[in-house]
């Protein structure tokens, strides 16, 4: 029994000697004054501030239990307190919280003690982002094929692509038309004088058109209205690749809007978790603010993303011909890019562009135009005939005029001087100049289309490296860092680092897809580009050809 009492005492005298421990530091800390002197800092040798040992900088803070098992990570790591006199800091059970010195602002990691937010300062509202696209979800989605059919029935090019189709029809039908008959009067000694005679009568003239001439320059405009018509599968596959390049676009800019708005979830969380963590002591000044910097960037973000739906969506109305068109969503699978094999779409392109064929057929216009020039020296024919009646009399007892008459008159021109040289070396010139356009647009054209099969190959191997390698990798470490931050293990700023380059990695990838379907559309739609440029004519949109009062001469 007098042991048993002899250690009750030992132990209430220890319990009394460490309360009076506790009551004289917390006396010392209330007289300290923070703001006349520096703030001590871990690390930093400065006066009047306690020196940390390196092996206890990295100790578990103030707990209501200490973990027995040395070798146990700890959990729910608190920062580090300044050290405790060896006699009661080793004691079990008996830690006492000391006073809170004021800190500098700094990184989690070299923070000793955790500052709560200052309620006095007030970085201003917290303003919801707003909401741009709230009708649109409830709208009917829109796939590629429907502005694909809007555009066939609605863009302004491709009817003026078939108006030159018409136009050259109609000018080939006129270049070959007959020219009018002419019918005229004609008279001669209308008085007749002493005889009292004199000639009326009347005639019609035609010019015989010889050479085959009408049929030549018919086909001159024949060939350019095979012209135009190459040119309307020209306009309609800049229109098509217009359009997708325009959907593709609005289609990552929605994805955009997608991924920018899951962002503003995860921010907004974060603010709502850092508050709800200062309010318990486990997250300072600096991680609430740097939180609530994350979530206003993130704000403005998912704005500008929905602003830029809404850009490339107008874009893509308007190319259909309904730029009042309603916004609405789009229907499409942007990862489900198209695979070519890129060098063979070069070869393809050079071969089977629109663009070359036009080409071509612009030479066969120059050889029509050749083979017309050589027959134009061909002279026409002008026919004459008529009926007069003859009043001159011929006999005077009884008095009998001449009476009726007939006559005919043919004329054709000589060829001497001129026999057309100057349209004939002309022509042969354009031949020329034809088949150097030719080349140079099969030139032009691989030109352009190589590096578009090198883009489309460097964006697939980088989209396909960004899903398979990147993102993975990136979304496990942003996991692990918010793990290590839940437990007190990681400083915050290092979350927010992972989260952004997550997201970051995320944008890569809609990015590097929005690339992968450009050069593919590029590449299957010949590099055409300019759905609302007015398409090109192969001929003139003169009038005056083969005038029904020229004579059958051409323009």
């Amino acid at each position: 029994m007098r042991g048993e009492k002899i250690k009750i005492t030992t132990l209430a005298l220890a319990i009394t000697s460490a309360f009076s421990l506790t009551a004289l530091a917390q006396s010392s800390g209330s007289s300290a004054k923070p703001d006349d002197s520096m703030h001590c800092m871990e690390g930093m040798a400065m006066p009047g501030c306690p020196q940390t040992d390196k092996n206890q900088q990295n100790a578990p803070g103030t707990q209501h239990h200490q973990h027995s098992t040395p070798s146990q990570p700890p959990q729910n790591v608190q920062p580090q307190q300044p050290k405790q006199p060896d006699k009661m800091g080793n004691m079990p059970g008996m830690q006492m919280e000391p006073a809170r010195p004021s800190q500098s602002p700094d990184t989690h990691a070299t923070m000793t003690l955790q500052e709560p937010e200052n309620p006095e300062h007030k970085t201003g509202p917290n303003l919801p982002a707003p909401e741009l696209l709230k009708d649109v979800a409830a709208r009917p989605a829109m796939s590629l094929a429907d502005f694909e059919t809007l555009a066939d029935a609605n863009n302004p090019t491709l009817k003026l692509a078939n108006a030159l189709v018409r136009r050259s029809q109609e000018q080939a039908r006129q270049a070959g038309l007959y020219s009018n008959p002419s019918v005229g009067y004609q008279g001669e000694e209308i008085r007749g004088g002493a005889y009292g005679g004199g000639e009326h009568g009347g005639f019609v003239q035609q010019t015989i058109v010889l050479g085959g001439k009408l049929g030549l320059r018919r086909n001159i405009y024949e060939q350019q209205k095979r012209s135009d018509e190459i040119g309307v599968h020209e306009q309609t596959h800049r229109i098509h690749g217009d359009v997708q390049q325009a959907f593709y676009d609005a289609l990552t800019a929605q994805a955009t809007v997608q991924l920018r708005e899951r962002l503003l979830g995860v921010a907004l969380d974060a603010v709502e978790t850092v508050h709800q963590l200062a309010n318990v002591g486990q997250a300072d000044a600096p991680d609430i603010l740097q939180t609530e910097v994350e979530s206003e960037q993130a704000k403005v973000d998912y704005v500008t993303a929905q602003r830029q739906y809404l850009q490339a969506f107008r874009t893509l109305a308007a190319l259909t011909g309904k730029s009042d068109l309603a916004v609405s969503p789009l229907q499409g699978e942007l990862e489900n890019t198209p695979d070519l094999n890129a060098e063979q779409m070069v070869d393809s392109v050079v071969a089977n562009s629109p663009t070359v064929k036009r080409a071509q057929q612009e030479a066969a216009v120059a050889q029509a135009r050749l083979k017309d020039a050589k027959r134009e020296s061909v002279p026409d024919l002008q026919l004459r005939a008529g009926e007069q009646y003859n009043a001159e009399q011929v006999s005077q007892n009884p008095v009998r005029p001449v009476g009726a008459e007939s006559f005919a008159s043919a004329t054709i021109n000589i060829p001497l001087w001129n026999r057309n040289q100057g349209n004939v070396g002309a022509a042969k010139a354009e031949i020329e100049r034809a088949q150097q356009d030719l080349t140079r647009e099969q030139l032009s054209l691989r030109r352009q289309a190589a590096p578009l099969a090198q883009s489309y190959e460097t964006a697939k191997f980088e989209a396909e490296r960004y899903k398979t390698q990147l993102i993975p990798r990136s979304a496990r470490a942003y996991d692990l860092y918010l793990k290590k931050y839940q437990n007190m293990a990681q400083a915050y700023p290092q979350v927010l680092v992972s989260q952004r380059t997550l997201f970051q990695l995320q944008i890569g990838y809609l990015m590097a897809l929005h690339d992968v379907w450009r050069s593919a559309i590029a590449l299957q739609n010949y590099t055409l580009t300019g759905g609302l440029d007015a398409p090109m004519s192969s001929g003139s949109s003169t009038t005056t050809i083969n005038l029904p009062n020229t004579g059958g001469a051409q323009e």
